[in-house]
């Protein structure tokens, strides 16, 4: 942690609390901007054809869609060692900024300007977004925690504040970048660079008000921190892991498992079911309609309202509370109601192209995903902080992320299993082939993991307690909640 800290206080919390949140509310809104429109972009017409985009299949784009998401997941592990080894959060965050801007302007490059060289530049834009994603993504949320001293009360309501930025950013992409490319008449690089304006407003707030507002906090490189306060103690010698602990990881190993089952089902959000909501969705509200990226900011929106309800009943569960390998088996089960909803509106369309589905079906299909994700998401993050030996806890949650962008691959290829091409009948049969068959993996996982449970619990080995208060249970949940957003958004 820097020596010097920041003076000044808003709302009880330091001033560079609000400016994290600023930052990161823009960079979210950039991203998740850029993600709405991502499938869409690549399975459009390509511009000789009346279109804007690059002409792929769809299993092909949900395919590219899941390696991209899933090396989101995965260059935060390289960004986080460069960003502690060397380099320091801050300058992490304005090279990964700089980047994620560029790689935004570069997928918002107009056709006509690079003729015959689209695939080209589309590919050095995601690529250039990848890496910098991986410098900033860890180390923003890293110095929210290192605005407060050890103990400081006040942390867990910070990632609270902290969280909802995240989600309205998320919240806001959607909307702004939709109606961006519908007021350019479908041009997705108008919704490209309306991302990189994002980015770029996320950068200039840091650059202009870092220094005032979180003093020297990320400027230095956190294993020289640690180093010196190694050398000041003594070296600590290394112990190997007791059987306590080699059982701890045992069930983070296996709870990591269900969690790929559960995000390779819900990332389908924004590739198949991103492209059934543009296909064969009815989205008409009398004579407007309702562009496709608005339902992306569902999620988002029900996280915001719904986080403290789901944290507030497991404290009024109090002694009948379950457990998390219980609650993990819950959000699988969530998941697969919310694939029902999907199954009902392929059937609603009895396999006629010509019919479109009521919307209804998916803003329930996100609403249960999103309980899904709240039964699941911050569970997991708390579980692997309190199973993880301490001296290896960074490559537990290294591990932890692994399996996400596992998932975010494996979800891809599910995806693509839709088809390439062919007629609408048989897109629609597979839709509802790999709808039914997430939902029923997801259930038979849910009850497997259930019956688990117990043996699961025994190997924590008592590390599962329970909250001294109420009130104190109702902050720690929703913390956690936030924690874990600031990483996985």
């Amino acid at each position: 942690m820097s020596e010097a800290k920041p003076a000044g206080t808003m709302f009880g919390h330091p001033k560079g609390l609000f400016l994290l949140f600023t930052t990161e509310l823009w960079e979210r809104f950039s991203y998740y901007a850029m993600r709405a429109i991502l499938v869409l972009y690549l399975v459009d017409k390509v511009q000789s054809e009346g279109g804007h985009g690059l002409g792929w299949t769809q299993a092909d784009a949900i395919s590219l869609y899941g390696t991209f998401t899933g090396l989101v997941y995965l260059t935060p592990l390289l960004g986080g060692w460069l960003a502690d080894t060397y380099l320091g959060q801050r300058k992490a965050i304005y090279i990964g900024g700089f980047l994620m801007a560029a790689g935004q302007f570069l997928l918002g490059t107009p056709h006509a300007w690079v003729p015959g060289m689209e695939l080209e530049m589309f590919y050095l834009g995601l690529g250039t977004l990848i890496l910098g994603n991986g410098l900033f993504k860890p180390n923003i949320s890293t110095m929210v925690g290192d605005l407060y001293q050890e103990g400081d009360h006040r942390r867990d309501g910070a990632f609270t504040i902290f969280y909802m930025g995240i989600n309205v950013g998320a919240f806001l992409s959607g909307i702004v970048v939709g109606s961006v490319v519908a007021a350019y008449d479908g041009n997705f690089q108008a919704g490209f660079i309306c991302a990189g304006i994002g980015m770029i407003v996320s950068l200039i707030i840091q650059f202009f008000f870092a220094q005032k507002l979180l003093g020297d906090i990320g400027t230095v490189p956190a294993a020289k921190l640690e180093q010196s306060k190694n050398e000041a103690k003594g070296e600590v010698r290394k112990e190997p892991l007791t059987q306590v602990e080699r059982d701890r990881i045992k069930v983070i190993m296996v709870m990591g498992l269900f969690t790929i089952i559960f995000w390779a089902g819900f990332e389908q959000a924004g590739g198949l079911m991103n492209l059934f909501t543009n296909d064969f969705t009815d989205r008409m509200i009398g004579s407007w309609e309702v562009p496709t990226t608005w339902f992306q900011s569902l999620n988002a929106m029900f996280i915001v309202l719904f986080a403290p309800v789901i944290a507030s009943i497991w404290v009024k569960l109090g002694k009948n509370e379950p457990n998390s390998p219980v609650k993990f088996a819950l959000g699988l089960f969530f998941l697969a109601i919310g694939f029902l909803f999907m199954i009902g509106a392929v059937l609603e369309m009895g396999g006629d192209a010509s019919v479109k589905s009521s919307m209804w079906w998916l803003v329930g299909a996100y609403f249960f995903h999103t309980m899904g994700e709240l039964c699941l998401s911050p569970i997991g993050l708390s579980m692997v902080t309190k199973l993880a030996p301490l001296r290896i806890a960074s490559l537990m949650m290294g591990a932890w992320f692994l399996f996400i962008a596992a998932a975010n691959k494996i979800g891809g290829l599910v995806g693509s299993l839709i088809g390439h091409g062919g007629a609408v009948e048989e897109q629609l049969a597979n839709a509802m082939a790999i709808f039914a068959g997430i939902a029923i993996t997801a259930v038979i996982s849910g009850i497997i993991l259930y019956l688990m449970s117990d043996k699961l619990v025994d190997w924590m080995h008592g590390a599962e307690s329970k909250h001294d208060s109420e009130e104190q249970a109702l902050e720690e949940e929703i913390a956690v909640t936030a924690e874990h957003e600031a990483i996985k958004r």
